[in-house]
């Protein structure tokens, strides 16, 4: 059993020719039976989403099911479901069980959606491959051998997969768009603010979004329309009237002028790509649409600014996992058992020692870490996988005395020039286009020794997280190599419903 679009679902449900159990059914057995090649699943809830299909089957023969009965949904594992392990793919989380739901999660429900499982990630949500987790890469569906991108590389996967109609995962640079680019399905980052970040475990602030990753751009408008509008839980979420976004996918306005900056086609782009893409806009120029051209000056120092500005806030929302209060603690019994064998070792040396080698040594043995201090060394150090270090490292150095103003000041005035940019550009045209990612998915491997190769993945991305405005990766092609690739749009801060048309008119060209 398959279904292309949450549509499809609708009309087998509304013609009674399937029932819903029969659907979260079909996709619990799909988990079950090639889960462990994909590895984009970690948990299934299977008891409690039967019961909840019965109970929305029932609202549905009597006409009071909400508008997203019957769309079965995947959570990314750093967004909090209460009862349900959160654990962000890291070891310092692996025992946490969140104890309330997030906004989204409280939203779907109270549409009758249904959430099935937790969905595979980079650790913190650090990452553009799936590879650092503690469960293991998750595997793009369309070759097993490559990643599915990331940090949502489960949330991708998972819905290319057909393992539920959709899921829900969050964009801090691109973590959305580019695995729904590398696993040819929708995926939309919408403008900060736009959606509730309360019970999204932070990554980096002022750029955390959450969004869905589906099979049709009418699909990602649904979620949307449900998920969206202001929380007074989360004091950056705006409190601008939601629209009504489906509109905008019933009958779409080719009329649109489409921006393309010179900056996202250049050096470094697949030629299959850039072509595929520059196809795809001369057949929106045919059906009515203008091509600009416009220019992002900035746009070359966005991954620079990015990856200073994300560290940096990284460093300070991972401070609070110090296995003191809560998180992995490494054990207290091990910490004090080696600091009294260091203080002994150097007690002894101390004794035969003489003059300044002895005063030395007992200066030595003053400054040592308390045991507190070690306890919280050590459970960090056994609780953070490898990237997740690389970054806390990288932005408390953004941060630290003397490199504050030379890094992370600078990065701040950078951003607000490439926001301007986009302010400026979105005065003659609706929307921008560019590719998603520069290449298809890549190797498993290929990249986890090469850590500045890997942020580059995300060179068309981030920029949109720096200027807060929306972006939705639109599924364009398959390349030769038999993998698929997307074209990224992009429209001004609280936009959607015209990134929404736009993408429409796209999808509508296959």
């Amino acid at each position: 059993m398959s279904f292309t679009n949450f549509t499809q679902i609708q009309q087998s449900l509304e013609s009674g020719d399937i029932s819903l159990s029969d659907i979260v059914q079909s996709y619990i057995d799909n988990i079950e039976q090639n889960n462990d090649e994909i590895n984009a699943v970690v948990s299934i809830d299977k008891e409690n989403a039967l019961e909840r299909a019965d109970e929305i089957q029932q609202r549905i023969d009597d006409g009071s099911a909400g508008k997203l009965a019957g769309m079965v949904i995947g959570v990314k594992d750093l967004i909090c479901e209460k009862g349900k392990q959160t654990t962000c793919a890291s070891n310092i989380l692996s025992d946490f069980e969140s104890v309330y739901d997030a906004t989204v999660i409280k939203r779907l429900r109270s549409e009758d959606a249904i959430l099935l499982g937790r969905l595979n990630m980079d650790e913190f949500a650090m990452g553009s491959s799936n590879e650092n987790s503690i469960y293991g890469p998750a595997k793009n569906p369309h070759d097993t051998s490559k990643v599915p991108g990331g940090s949502s590389g489960g949330s991708a996967a998972a819905v290319a997969a057909n393992y539920c109609t959709a899921s829900l995962g969050s964009d801090t640079g691109g973590s959305i768009r580019q695995p729904a680019s590398y696993c040819g399905v929708v995926g939309l980052k919408p403008t900060y603010g736009r959606v509730s970040r309360h019970g999204l475990v932070a990554f980096a602030s002022s750029f955390d979004c959450i969004g869905p990753l589906t099979n049709s751009v009418d699909d990602a408008a649904r979620i949307l329309e449900t998920i969206a509008g202001p929380d007074p839980n989360d004091n950056t979420s705006s409190s601008r009237t939601v629209p009504n976004y489906t509109k905008y996918t019933e009958d779409p306005d080719s009329n649109i002028k489409i921006g393309v900056p010179e900056e996202y086609f250049g050096e470094g782009l697949d030629d299959e790509i850039r072509e595929g893409i520059q196809n795809k806009l001369n057949e929106l120029e045919q059906s009515g649409a203008e091509l600009v051209p416009i220019h992002l000056p900035h746009m070359k120092y966005s991954i620079a600014t990015y990856y200073i500005l994300a560290t940096a806030e990284a460093s300070s929302n991972l401070a609070r996992y110090d296995g003191i209060r809560y998180g992995h603690r490494a054990d207290i019994e091990d910490v004090e058992q080696d600091l009294k064998e260091e203080q002994e070792a150097l007690e002894e040396q101390i004794k035969q020692a003489k003059g300044d080698a002895k005063q030395e040594l007992v200066d030595q043995l003053n400054d040592m870490d308390s045991s507190l201090i070690r306890l919280y060394k050590k459970s960090r150090t056994e609780g953070f996988g490898p990237e997740v270090k690389r970054r806390i490292m990288l932005g408390t150095y953004v941060l630290s005395a003397g490199y504050y103003d030379a890094y992370y000041a600078k990065a701040q005035k950078v951003r607000r020039l490439i926001k301007q940019d986009f302010t400026e550009a979105f005065e003659k045209v609706d929307v921008i286009v560019s590719p998603t990612a520069p290449t298809t998915a890549f190797d498993l491997d290929s990249n986890q020794d090469n850590p500045v190769q890997m942020y580059l993945n995300d060179v068309y991305t981030t920029s949109a997280n720096l200027a807060g405005i929306c972006g939705i990766n639109v599924p364009t092609g398959t390349h030769s190599n038999g993998l698929p690739y997307g074209m990224q749009l992009m429209a001004g801060a609280f936009k959607e419903g015209t990134l929404f048309n736009a993408a429409k008119l796209v999808e509508q060209l296959d």
